[in-house]
């Protein structure tokens, strides 16, 4: 099991950029499927973005395409997300998820991970 832990969320008004981070508790983040969630209030969690392991493909949802991007930093165990262009339909509680081997179909099933970080607020403002 591996802790983590997310920020840099907060509060920005419409068109502005955040980047959050994730630094994960393992040594090594390289052979992890690494990925990004969200949850708005009354809604369920929907999948954002995923690194499915180190070097391999990323995936994003449809309507963040564009404008977010994924990332990792191995030697500092840690993915970002990257997000440009807010729109106030992206204001959710962002969760970082971790599973220790390489997803393929089920990169975007929030039950695929096993270890969830706390979440952290991004609320846009129009």
């Amino acid at each position: 099991q591996v802790q983590l832990v997310e920020s840099g969320g907060g509060l920005v008004q419409a068109g502005d950029s955040l980047r959050l981070s994730c630094t994960a508790s393992s040594r090594t983040i390289t052979t992890y499927a690494m990925a990004w969630f969200r949850q708005a209030p009354g809604k369920e969690r929907e999948f954002v973005a995923a690194s499915t392991q180190s070097g391999g493909p990323q995936y994003y949802t449809d309507s963040v395409k564009g404008r977010f991007a994924i990332s990792r930093d191995n030697a500092k165990s840690t993915v970002y997300l990257q997000m440009n262009n807010l729109k106030p339909e992206d204001t959710a509680v962002y969760y970082c998820a971790a599973e220790p081997r390489r997803l393929y179909s089920t990169y975007y099933y929030h039950t695929a991970y096993s270890d969830w970080g706390q979440g952290t607020q991004v609320t846009v403002s129009s």
